[in-house]
C-alpha cells in the first residue's frame, strides 16, 4: 500500500474486506514516534461487529485495529478480518 498519513484516516468508517461489516470510525491512530510507523487504528463509535472479532482494546477500553490489517484507504478504510486477530 502507498504511504498513508494518519490524519488522512481520521473520521473514515472501517469496513471488513471479507464481509462488508462496519466496525466503527477512525478516531485516532497510534504510531512509533521515532519512525512514524502507524501501529493501530483507534476506533470511536464502535459497532457490535467489532466485539464479535475479539479486537484488542487499549487501556481506555477503546478498540484497536492493527494497521497491518488495512488493505485499502479511500472513502472507507478497508481491513481484513483475518489479519485483526
Amino acid at each position: 500500500m502507498d504511504n498513508v498519513r494518519g490524519k488522512d484516516l481520521m473520521g473514515k468508517i472501517v469496513v471488513s474486506d471479507e464481509t462488508g461489516r462496519k466496525f466503527g470510525v477512525v478516531g485516532d491512530v497510534s504510531f512509533i514516534t521515532e519512525s512514524g510507523e502507524l501501529m493501530n487504528i483507534v476506533l470511536v463509535e464502535p459497532t457490535k461487529h467489532v466485539t464479535e472479532i475479539n479486537a484488542q482494546e487499549d487501556e481506555k477500553g477503546r478498540y484497536l485495529i492493527p494497521f497491518s490489517a488495512v488493505k485499502a484507504v479511500g472513502e472507507f478504510v478497508i481491513v481484513s478480518e483475518k489479519d485483526i486477530i
